[in-house]
Order: structure tokens, then sequence, then C-alpha cells
């Protein structure tokens, strides 16, 4: 069974706010090419479902195309947090994670189409814990994995400092807790930040 766990891309995606919003259009329709229809479209790196780069965050440090795409295909382990305010140690630290390298976080806190005003905070901590467990991605059902207003982005530079990979913006609406086949490959846009992804978890 696969589950599709991107968020859907159209005209009403909700964006960061300021941040380019995605937009579709036919450039050639088929009526004047008259054999096809030729369409493009426009957006952030960031917007709906997406990986960023540590060069989103960090000069000088890898882009999207220079990522493994190991590290975007194989098991996770989707953890229910949707009761807390704050994800910290205590929600992964009695947790099986011997078969895992990635770990995806159900929060529900964004759960419609309007961008989220407010978001759990995800302790810096994580990162550490992750690299002793040989974790090597960390998924969200969020916009980022530090608050809305953070201009340190501790938990970004935590996460990237011990070796875990950001992916966010997941729809998890539907996904029970416990452990999947996850696909969520980056485009192959040299020197990008981040790229949208579709991603999926298999049972």
């Amino acid at each position: 069974m696969i589950i599709d766990i991107s968020r859907l891309l159209n005209a009403h995606t909700p964006t960061w706010p300021g941040d380019e919003p995605f937009s579709y259009q036919l450039t050639w329709p088929m009526s004047e090419t008259g054999s096809v229809n030729v369409g493009q479209f426009t957006t952030s790196c960031h917007t709906a479902t997406h990986v960023d780069a540590p060069y989103h965050f960090r000069d000088n440090s890898l882009t999207i195309e220079q990522l493994p795409l190991d590290i975007f295909v194989g098991n996770a382990m989707v953890i229910d947090v949707s009761t807390k305010a704050k994800i910290t140690l205590d929600d992964v630290e009695n947790v099986d994670l011997s078969d895992v390298r990635r770990v995806i976080f159900k929060t529900n806190a964004w759960t419609d189409d309007e961008f989220p005003t407010t978001m759990p905070l995800i302790s810096p901590d994580l990162g550490s814990f992750f690299l002793e467990n040989g974790i090597e991605l960390m998924g969200v059902d969020l916009p980022s994995v530090d608050p809305l207003d953070s201009k340190t982005l501790d938990t970004h530079h935590s996460l990237l400092q011990n070796g875990v990979h950001i992916l966010e913006g997941l729809n998890l609406i539907d996904v029970e807790p416990g452990i999947y086949k996850l696909t969520a490959l980056p485009l192959n846009i040299e020197g990008a930040d981040g790229s949208p992804v579709r991603a999926i978890l298999e049972k």
C-alpha cells in the first residue's frame, strides 16, 4: 500500500509569508501548437513538502544536488506527538529505533489550507540523540523545524551538526504510527537551497 504524504501544489497552497507562491500556467495550449500542451511553474524551493539543503541555513554548505539519495529512501519510524506542545527527548528515548535511519513526527498542527500561526517546538537536543542512534533524517508535518519567528534556527543547526537531514511540510493526516518505507527524493537542481519532493510511505 502506498500512502501519498505530499501536500498538493496549486494556487491555494500555503506559502511562507513573503515567499514565492506556487503558480502553474499553460504556456503553449494544444489549440495553438496543434500537438501538445506545455506548461510552466514557479515556486519557492520551500513550498509545501520539501527537503532543506544545508545551504539553506549555512553558507558554503551542501546544496540539494550534493546530498546522498539513500538518505531519502528507506525505513522510517512515524511517531505520533500530536498532543505535544514541545517535542523533546522524552518522546523518543523509549522508542526502538534500531531498524530505522529516519524519524517522522506527526504533530497534526498543520491540517488545513492555511499557513499555521503556531507550531509545536522541536528541541535542538534531538540532534545529538539522533546521531547516537544512527538517525540521518527527520521529517515533520510542519513548514519548519524551528519556530516561525526564529532567526537563529537552533534546531536546523543542531540537526546539521549531528548529520541529520530535514524533510518538512509532510501531510500525515491519514498515517498511523509505525515503521514504513519512505521515498522522498529531491529534484536534481544544481546549487539549490532546497527542493520540492513527492513523498510516499509504503507499508
